[in-house]
């Protein structure tokens, strides 16, 4: 696959007329070329043949990074050294926001592209009038061979060049080698939603190796399972399961933007009942949409563009209210509902529609009438189910058992497609496959499973360790620590300050850092957490690091309910007397009052186990893990709340800061 627009060793380049380059690039430029865009180009290539003449190696205009929607203006080669060049024609200032963008690239071909690896990375940001200075050339504390943003000017550039190839060590990089070298990127959702509403596929975005390659293999299997449903008029309910981060949303996005087209009957449309992650992903691709629209120069008005996002991702809650007030089939025959396991069971549907629908006596589960709702079409339908184990964490969640009781119970003709892994104990208590015995229409593909975490890129297997450590196997969590401390940092502190510290030292460009709390950990406003405090999890997300309620600013704290389903970076999980470790078991507890209370009731115990393992599964480079002191003069806050809780995450062998 071609990634960029032009490219060609220097010597050719330099020999070649500006017409022939801008020629290329005119044509393989996507979008209509703009005056602004052309001249930019003539700059570019202008500056570059009188910069370039005495190096030989290769450079690459306009290359895709897709993962993050973009292109890299330049990329050159030269001898052991990939310079990624962000040109701000016309510019006297170096914007953090410019600084930020050219690091994320290389961070991009650092992290996510094969052959990138191993060489030294350079981001070079060019204000091309800014006034003469010294750049300057530091390699950032990761130890990764990247080097912070070299800012210059037109002027200097020849010399940064030079200066940055003295820096270097190492063999030369071969260009057709490089060029080959397989890009597998692993995006956040966020990311992910916007690459795909672009045009882009999921094997472009995603990771190609042999452990992830069934995310591709799981959306194929579900189009098959579509076309084959309407091809012979059938219904059929597909259910996809997979670890923490192992790309199950990704799969359902891709499904709905497969289907877009309100003009046949193939429509999907992305279903959630988690209200953070629907605002967020539409404010998201909304204002993606507006920014690349502006940059095209058209006029666009936010709220139509935020119109069409509505058509695509839905809040389930929204869809079920339409289907109450109109007994017609829903416009989509496809629908894809998120984290299916936090569906409603019976009793608190019932109650929901009785105090805010002034509905009595209403019978069904959540998702026995979501099915139902698919039902009423008279031809054909489909829906998937995109399912977490261990996900449950809010009073009333059915889990997957609901599903299957409402399938067995009501919808006998439905063909049912599972993967066998439903046999894990997080799946209805290992007894789905058990309860889907009295069906008569099963399917069982493997495909439809994703084993392996892909939020984590640098630790697979994280997800495993988090289940070990939360079912108190320490025999096993001490060995996947082992096995992933090398490319994922896991500490443990006692102090917030040296938290925070942490992730402002780990993280570069707009890598998104954060503290993630339990909604439980109520005694942390000594700390000053409050997570009674409002936060508003789209400026938490999506801000900026200049903006005071994002998420980089550390003062604003996220809960489990804002944060599952979406990522970040570096995350500190700040621990609280909530969920206190001992040799029994996790002791349980929510604070009333003025003391902790136990919490006794099997169901609420289990969500807060889980609450944890969403907050310890967010990060997806590393974390730092606060258990606070506790305090002699602040009964709630009793040592004993705290120590015991360190020392077992001490006993796995975290490192301590």
């Amino acid at each position: 696959m071609k990634r960029s627009f032009y490219s060609d060793n220097i010597t050719n380049f330099i020999n070649s007329s500006t017409e022939h380059v801008l020629g290329v690039l005119a044509q393989n430029n996507e979008f209509s070329l703009e005056l602004t865009q052309r001249e930019t180009w003539i700059r570019q290539i202008a500056l570059l043949k009188e910069v370039l003449f005495p190096y030989c190696g290769s450079l690459f205009f306009e290359y895709s990074i897709p993962r993050m929607g973009r292109r890299i203006d330049v990329v050159l080669l030269i001898q052991n050294v990939i310079f990624v060049l962000e040109f701000k024609v016309g510019e006297k200032e170096f914007l953090l926001s410019a600084s930020d963008q050219v690091l994320d690239y290389a961070l991009d071909l650092k992290n996510f592209h094969e052959t990138s690896q191993k060489h030294l990375i350079a981001p070079v940001l060019i204000a091309t009038e800014a006034k003469d200075f010294i750049p300057v050339i530091s390699t950032t504390p990761h130890n990764d061979n990247l080097l912070f943003t070299v800012k210059t000017n037109a002027t200097l550039l020849n010399e940064t060049i030079r200066n940055v190839l003295l820096f270097a060590d190492g063999e030369n990089i071969n260009s057709e080698t490089w060029e080959a070298g397989r890009y597998s990127p692993t995006p956040t959702i966020i990311e992910a939603a916007m690459a795909l509403y672009n045009g882009h596929n999921v094997a472009e975005i995603s990771r190609s190796d042999a452990e992830a390659s069934n995310l591709t293999e799981t959306s194929s299997a579900i189009r098959e399972i579509i076309f084959q449903s309407k091809e012979k008029g059938e219904k059929a309910i597909c259910f996809i399961t997979g670890v923490p981060g192992a790309g199950k949303t990704l799969v359902g996005l891709d499904i709905a933007t497969k289907h877009l087209n309100k003009d046949n009957d193939l429509t999907s449309v992305f279903l959630s009942g988690n209200g953070p992650l629907v605002a967020i992903l539409r404010e998201a691709l909304t204002r993606d949409k507006y920014g690349r629209e502006k940059e095209q120069g058209r006029k666009v008005r936010k709220g139509e563009i935020m119109s069409e996002v509505k058509l695509f991702i839905q809040n389930v809650h929204n869809f079920r209210d339409e289907s109450l007030k109109d007994d017609q089939p829903p416009f989509e025959h496809v629908t894809i509902f998120d984290e299916a396991q936090r569906a409603w069971d019976h009793q608190q549907t019932a109650n929901f529609m009785l105090r805010k629908k002034n509905i009595p006596n209403f019978d069904i589960s959540e998702p026995e009438f979501l099915i139902s709702c698919l039902d009423r079409h008279k031809d054909w339908a489909v829906i998937v189910c995109l399912v977490g184990g261990g996900q449950e964490i809010n009073t009333g969640e059915a889990g997957i058992s609901e599903w299957i009781d409402s399938l067995n119970r009501s919808f006998p003709e439905w063909r049912i497609y599972v993967s066998d892994k439903l046999t894990d104990s997080e799946y209805a208590a290992g007894k789905a496959l058990e309860i889907l015995g009295t069906h008569k229409y099963v399917v069982k593909n493997p495909a439809l499973h994703l084993s392996v975490s892909l939020r984590s890129f640098r630790a697979e297997h994280l997800s495993l360790l988090i289940k070990n450590f939360l079912d108190l196997n320490i025999d096993e969590a001490k060995k996947n620590y082992q096995e992933i401390k090398d490319k994922y940092p896991i500490v443990l502190t006692r102090d917030v300050a040296t938290a925070k510290k942490w992730l402002k030292e780990k993280a570069r460009g707009t890598e998104r850092y954060g503290i993630v709390v339990s909604s439980q950990a109520q005694r942390l406003k000594p700390h000053a957490i409050d997570v009674k405090s409002p936060m508003d999890p789209i400026h938490w997300f999506l801000d900026g690091k200049e903006d005071i309620r994002s998420s980089y600013y550390l003062e604003d704290v996220a809960t489990e309910f804002q944060v599952q389903g979406l990522e970040l970076d570096w995350a500190c999980v700040t621990w609280d007397g909530d969920f206190r470790y001992s040799k029994d078991g996790w002791k349980c507890f929510s604070f009333v009052g003025t003391k902790w209370n136990n919490i006794n009731k099997e169901e609420r115990r289990l969500y807060l186990k889980n609450a944890y393992r969403v907050l310890l599964t967010r990060a997806r480079q590393g974390m730092v893990i606060v258990v606070p002191e506790g305090s002699v003069d602040d009964q709630t806050r009793d040592e004993k709340y705290y120590d015991c809780t360190f020392n077992y995450l001490r006993e796995i062998g975290f490192e301590i800061m």
